[in-house]
């Protein structure tokens, strides 16, 4: 199983960002997959997720109206728009997969190795 994240960067307040995760060695559709993140100093916290199967989706509070996650099964790839950024929504992102659906606070089985996302 691999998880290879990308499309982080710097961004100014207000700005968008698309994570990119391109799955290996299973199949996203099968599994509860979703975006965490860890800020400096900060526990690493459930931003969003979607769910085997469905396209039923949900997220941690402060994202909510401003983050979306998707998912292409064709490509095995799971997506993370992010609009409305804000300097809190500063942390290193990782992508994960394997853990239980709607919980944020689930641990997952399986971790990308994060992309990191500035926003002043």
């Amino acid at each position: 199983v691999q998880l290879v994240e990308s499309g982080g960067g710097s961004v100014q307040a207000g700005g968008s960002l698309r994570l990119s995760c391109a799955a290996s060695g299973f199949t996203i559709s099968w599994k509860c997959m979703g975006w965490f993140r860890e800020a400096p100093g900060k526990e690493r916290e459930g931003v969003a997720g979607v769910y085997p199967y469905l396209t039923t989706t949900f997220y941690a509070d402060s994202v909510k109206g401003r983050f979306t996650i998707s998912r292409d099964n064709a490509k095995n790839t799971v997506y993370l728009q992010m609009n409305s950024l804000k300097p809190e929504d500063t942390a290193m992102y990782y992508c994960a997969a394997d853990y239980r659906c709607g919980n944020l606070n689930s641990i997952p089985a399986y971790w990308g190795q994060g992309t990191q996302v500035t926003v002043s």
